[in-house]
């Protein structure tokens, strides 16, 4: 379904290039401002944060809560009516342990709070909370699309899989630019975006040839 934006865009293939090439420079941003270093890890506050800065110039809906119900196939994400009790009971949860981490992550994805981008900004979110909570990130491009895509739609039943797979692609260089941007890029072709590639859009921005 075609998505209502600020850009006036009615085309779905343009939307989704324009979407993609502005967000994934805004992520960049992101890392390189200095803009994650100032969230608290695990909130849902942080993460709609996140998701508000890379989708504020895409979406009036960037960083709000959907009004609508969403589901992924036979998946249904969290109702509506308990939405914000969701969201809640999330931002409790235990954080400062791999363990917690993920099962907290899994929550989330569960609760599902934005009309769009969901799995884009909160991959972020797990590594901020990964990153300040025990000194690691994930390096995306060791995780494989498919294996990632079947162990989230299981996690909310067994979590053992996505944690294996999530553990293994660990790395402890949580500073490295490049981990960071072949990350973003992994993040995307989950979603079905591959067109652009975060360095090349680091190129054209460093040589003032693209301002999204």
């Amino acid at each position: 379904m075609m998505l209502e934006n600020k850009l006036g865009i009615t085309d779905a293939t343009e939307l989704a290039r324009t979407q993609e090439s502005i967000s994934k420079q805004k992520a960049l941003e992101m890392f390189e401002s200095g803009f994650l270093e100032k969230l608290e890890p695990g909130t849902y506050k942080s993460l709609a944060m996140i998701h508000k800065y890379l989708f504020d110039e895409i979406y009036d809906f960037a960083g709000k809560l959907r009004k609508v119900n969403l589901s992924k196939g036979n998946f249904r994400f969290a109702p509506l009516m308990y939405l914000e009790a969701a969201l809640q009971s999330i931002d409790k949860m235990p954080q400062s342990t791999f363990d917690e981490i993920i099962e907290k992550y899994v929550e989330m994805n569960v609760a599902h709070p934005f009309r769009e981008g969901n799995g884009r900004s909160t991959r972020i979110w797990l590594d901020l909370m990964l990153k300040k909570e025990i000194g690691y990130v994930i390096d995306w491009s060791k995780v494989d699309k498919e294996d990632y895509l079947l162990a989230m739609e299981r996690s909310p039943i067994k979590d053992i899989e996505i944690k294996y797979l999530l553990k293994n692609a660990l790395t402890s260089h949580i500073f490295d630019r490049e981990i960071y941007m072949k990350g973003i890029d992994h993040s995307y072709y989950y979603e079905g975006y591959y067109v652009f590639k975060t360095e090349e859009l680091s190129l054209f921005q460093d040589n003032g040839q693209f301002k999204g």
